[in-house]
Parts: structure tokens; sequence; C-alpha cells
């Protein structure tokens, strides 16, 4: 993908997201609280999947 492309995706993202922001922070809040709580699960599992692995 040419760089002119890929900024310009890219700053189409970030202007869709801050839009998202500022139209209904509320929903934004959750959509990113889900995030978080996936990759913080995610992370967890790997780490007790270690754990019960070394022990």
């Amino acid at each position: 993908m040419p760089a002119r492309a890929k900024s310009i995706l890219i700053w189409i993202g970030v202007i869709f997201l801050l839009y998202a922001v500022v139209r209904n922070p509320g929903k934004a809040a959750d959509v990113a609280r889900s995030i978080w709580d996936f990759i913080y699960a995610a992370f967890a599992g790997f780490a007790q999947f270690f754990s019960n692995l070394a022990s």
C-alpha cells in the first residue's frame, strides 16, 4: 500500500474515532472498556496457562 494512501486511511480512522467519542461518549467508553477487558482476560488466560504448565 502506498504511503500516501496509508496516511489517508489512518487520518480517516482517527477522525471517525473522534466523531464517535464526541457524538456518544458513554457508548465509546463502554466499547473501550470492553476492549480492555478482552485484552486483560487474554493475558490472564496466558498467565494461568503458563502457571499451570510450570507446576
